[in-house]
């Protein structure tokens, strides 16, 4: 159990504060709601980039990073489709400093030609090196226009094309600051070996009287229902055909999420789940397979991921995934198969949130999804989960028309893919 208590600040801001004893340490977290679908399809990438201007300095602060190190503190953030989230941890006796830090960059950012023009320049060279220059590193550039057609996660949080990024401007930049990092917009959560009054006390002595603004509005058009099957193949240079599929899913807080989850650890989730030990250890077609959700907070994606062993063509592979998916819709998991995977969810979710920084981080996600106290009935909504449940749900997701699958062929050992092979 978690302990927590919440309180909103006259500006809207949500502050989130838990104690944990066990530790020296703090850890100052602020989400902020605005995530990649929260971009123009014609500008993308805004969202990450402006994750990299953070920290470049803000009203009366001209190093971040410099005045987190003089606190003996350490610092991060991270950029999804849903939100952005930023996090120092510190010594707990330098808490205020961490408070004082995010609260001038909510404030207000310095925002300058040449920091942007720094920061495209960065983000630009992760681009090429992430995704274009890396093995592999394109397909989810390739995977999310096949599997969604009209929603926003159609485009990575990186953003669809580099000249999105070259073209952004310091206006564009400004703007969207403006528009999405407000208190109202924002969950402050504070773990670690603090007193909570005077956490509540400090929040509102950095935030509270920051601007009240109200938050923009968000108006996503929802994804169709996918009708028929969609395939795509590429060819690139790499050493191992691979296969990648996606079928559409439910969201984050919908009570099916749990059910899927532990579909993906079941079929291919591990050494133990079944699609591994059937096509990588008994059969060896496979090097590797593996199964996960993306957990997104609209209805999001169940992947399908696996790697061809040495001179195993890519319709065999293919099929082999469609039979085993069929194998496992068709028989029931046992009861020590189900327990198996619930026990080690719960255990590595006991060990993750032994960690301040990982509690932090939860208890302000939680919070956005509705409530923070979520996050303490997790592992019991597992645990419902049945087997019919299992067995109903796959059958669901896994409708052949519901299927976007990219097919990564290595130009080095194909001799020709399904559409030339047919052609001819």
């Amino acid at each position: 159990m978690i302990k927590f208590t919440r309180r909103i600040l006259d500006n809207g801001l949500k502050v989130i504060v838990h104690r944990d004893n066990s530790t020296p340490l703090a850890v100052v977290n602020l989400l902020y709601d605005v995530g990649s679908k929260d971009e123009n399809e014609e500008k993308t990438g805004l969202v990450h980039l402006l994750e990299h201007l953070m920290f470049g300095g803000s009203l009366n602060i001209r190093s971040y990073d410099r005045e987190v190190q003089k606190a003996g503190g350490e610092n991060n953030a991270f950029t999804s489709n849903d939100i952005t989230n930023y996090y120092i941890q510190l010594p707990a006796a330098n808490l205020e400093t961490g408070l004082w830090l995010e609260s001038d960059r909510m404030l207000g950012m310095s925002f300058t030609q040449k920091g942007l023009e720094i920061q495209k320049s960065v983000v630009i060279e992760e681009y090429k090196q992430r995704y274009l220059n890396q093995p592999y590193g394109d397909t989810w550039l390739l995977l999310r226009p096949l599997a969604y057609k009209i929603h926003p996660y159609r485009w990575p949080v990186i953003g669809s094309d580099i000249s999105h990024i070259e073209d952004v401007t310091l206006d564009e930049i400004r703007q969207f600051y403006h528009e999405h990092y407000c208190p109202s917009n924002a969950i402050l959560s504070i773990t670690g070996n603090i007193d909570e009054d005077i956490c509540f006390e400090l929040a509102g002595k950095w935030f509270g009287t920051i601007e009240k603004r109200k938050r923009t509005g968000r108006s996503l058009p929802d994804e169709p229902s996918q009708t028929e099957a969609r395939k795509m193949e590429v060819k690139r240079n790499v050493p191992y055909h691979e296969i990648m599929t996606a079928f559409h899913m439910c969201g984050r807080d919908h009570p099916d999420y749990y059910t899927a989850d532990l579909i993906s650890d079941l079929l291919a989730g591990g050494k133990s789940s079944r699609l591994y030990r059937h096509l990588v250890m008994d059969r060896e077609l496979f090097s590797d397979i593996n199964a996960y959700i993306t957990g997104d907070r609209d209805p999001g994606l169940f992947i399908i991921k696996g790697r061809l062993s040495e001179g195993v063509e890519m319709a065999r592979g293919y099929d082999e995934i469609l039979t085993g998916i069929h194998d496992f819709i068709s028989q029931l998991p046992c009861k020590k198969e189900l327990d198996k995977v619930k026990n080690k969810l719960e255990a590595t979710r006991q060990y993750t949130h032994s960690d301040i920084l990982y509690k932090a981080t939860d208890l302000a996600y939680y919070e956005l999804l509705g409530d923070a106290g979520m996050l303490n009935d997790e592992i019991d909504r597992y645990k419902s989960v049945s087997a019919l449940q299992i067995n109903e749900l796959s059958g669901s997701i896994f409708d052949p028309v519901n299927s976007s699958t990219l097919l990564y062929y290595s130009n080095r050992k194909y001799n020709k893919t399904w559409t030339e092979a047919k052609d001819q």
